[in-house]
Formats: C-alpha cells, sequence, structure tokens
C-alpha cells in the first residue's frame, strides 16, 4: 500500500528532474539567447503535455480499478445475502423439523 501512495511523488519528481534536465542542456548549448528561451519553452510545453496526458491516462486507469473493486464488492455482498437466506431457511427447516419430532 505503502507504494501506491508515492506514485504521485514519484511522477513530480520525474516531470520537474526532466524539466530542470531539459532547461539545463538548453541554457549549456552554444546559442543566442532568443534560440534558448525558444527552445525552453518548447521543452516546457511538450513535457506539460506530457504530464496531462499521463495524469489523465492514470486517472482512467484509477477509475476502471475503483469501479472493477465496486462490482466486486457488490458481488460479494450479493453472495453474502444469497448465503445468508440459504442459512437462514435451512435452518428454519431444522426448526419445524425438531418441533415435530
Amino acid at each position: 500500500m505503502a507504494d501506491r501512495n508515492g506514485g504521485g511523488e514519484f511522477f513530480a519528481g520525474l516531470v520537474i528532474g526532466g524539466m530542470v534536465g531539459a532547461a539545463m542542456a538548453l541554457l549549456m548549448a552554444p546559442q543566442s539567447g532568443q534560440e534558448t528561451r525558444s527552445q525552453i519553452r518548447s521543452a516546457s510545453l511538450e513535457i506539460k503535455d506530457r504530464a496531462t496526458d499521463t495524469m489523465l491516462e492514470a486517472r482512467e486507469k484509477a477509475d476502471a480499478i475503483i469501479a472493477d473493486a465496486r462490482r466486486r464488492a457488490e458481488d460479494i455482498v450479493g453472495d453474502a445475502r444469497h448465503r445468508a437466506v440459504q442459512i437462514t431457511e435451512e435452518a428454519q427447516e431444522e426448526a419445524d423439523e425438531a418441533s415435530e419430532a
């Protein structure tokens, strides 16, 4: 369970690290300031788009997992109710048989 909680922090670190790495690579490149700023802007927009896409995919997966968990929980509850009815009916039958004897 602890591994799942760290996923958001890891992703945030990955995005920030990518942005810092890209910015440093662009700043160290031999080119004009205008070209560097343009490349930084393009790289940051690309990273933002990737982050947005990844977050949407993660949300979709989480929604699917939640829906599956709800379905399974409903199945378990339904099975438990059905079994409770069966046990109650069996107990009633046994009680009826005991009272007749």
